[in-house]
């Protein structure tokens, strides 16, 4: 029986429900074709980080005033960003060669989390030739003074203020941790979001005994993370007028089903893609393909949402009594 494995997510019809997530090894052609040989449906590319905008800004504008009275070969005073790419001009050109040379849909990526001049980046992204946005706010609150909600009135208003600025639709990106987040996420729907990606994985530091400093080393995710966005997507899904995508702790077909089942209209892969190469794509969509024909399934449309949190035959399970079960049904040994 022959499998249907297309889907939609912002709009945009995808031959797969995989996605190349946010990563900087995306920045290569090379890797965005292998992707897509591979089957994926779409690829983000990595983000633009607000922070590199602003510097090179803040670089060049300084620099222009020192050296006004220079020759025009003073443009050679002006220094490399010393982050994982070089700066917006590049990145507009890599999105514009991407959306150019790859078949797949190719979505930009901002990273940022203030409302300011950096934004119209967005739009220059959205002509570069990107299908979609895709808004990553890497955001923890640190500061004592700043309660709740004044988080999510800033991010509602940088949403809000991207999505204006645009007319290709636009996914955010958001970490776990709002007190409400089924109330927030419809609250960013409302601001201009089409696409909701759940969840952002912060870095955890250590710290290294030996040198006593911070050490930000990143280690990759596992397949038991998979289980906090798979509730929330299972939650949202139909309650919310948004595409839904999950992220953190994809590694198998298995995983995969399970999140469309949830809601997910895609899954978002970094980690295993790392670990394994571009072609585990081709692995996860066969194996994904063998699971559908077993569960009698012969499109992913046909089966996605139907174990979410309206859907299941019985909702509590996504909620506390999930908890109690998982208390009282634990057979470890006690040592």
């Amino acid at each position: 029986m022959s499998v249907d494995l297309s889907t939609s997510y912002l709009g945009l019809k995808l031959k797969s429900p995989i996605v190349a997530s946010a990563c900087p090894t995306n920045a290569s052609l090379p890797m965005l074709h292998r992707l897509e040989e591979a089957g994926c449906g779409a690829a983000v590319l990595p983000s633009l980080f607000e922070e590199q905008i602003e510097h090179e800004e803040r670089a060049f504008g300084s620099l222009h005033e020192f050296a006004s009275d220079s020759f025009a070969e003073a443009g050679s005073y002006f220094p490399e960003l010393d982050t994982y790419n070089t700066g917006p001009d590049d990145y507009l050109r890599m999105v514009e060669l991407a959306s150019r040379q790859v078949g797949m849909p190719i979505i930009g990526s901002l990273n940022g989390v203030t409302a300011g001049g950096w934004t119209r980046y967005a739009k220059m992204i959205q002509d570069a030739g990107a299908k979609a946005l895709e808004l990553n706010m890497y955001y923890l609150p640190t500061n004592p003074d700043v309660d709740g909600a004044q988080v999510e009135a800033n991010y509602l208003e940088l949403v809000n203020e991207v999505a204006s600025s645009i007319t290709i639709p636009l996914a955010v990106k958001i970490g776990p941790f709002f007190s409400a987040p089924a109330n927030f996420a419809k609250k960013l729907v409302e601001a201009g979001a089409s696409g909701l990606v759940l969840f952002n994985r912060f870095m955890q530091p250590d710290i290294d005994l030996n040198t006593m400093k911070v050490d930000p080393q990143l280690i990759l995710s596992t397949s038991a993370e998979m289980r906090l966005p798979l509730r929330w997507i299972a939650i949202l899904h139909g309650r919310v007028k948004a595409s839904l995508a999950a992220t953190s702790g994809i590694h198998s077909a298995d995983d995969v089903l399970k999140l469309l089942l949830a809601g997910a209209d895609v899954t978002m892969l970094a980690a295993a893609i790392l670990k394994n190469g571009p072609q585990f794509v081709g692995t996860l969509l066969s194996q994904l393909e063998e699971l559908l024909t077993e569960h009698g399934y012969s499109a992913v449309s046909q089966l996605k949402g139907s174990m979410s949190h309206r859907h299941c035959p019985n909702p509590a399970e996504f909620e506390r009594s999930n908890y109690m079960k998982a208390l009282t049904s634990y057979s470890g040994e006690l040592t």
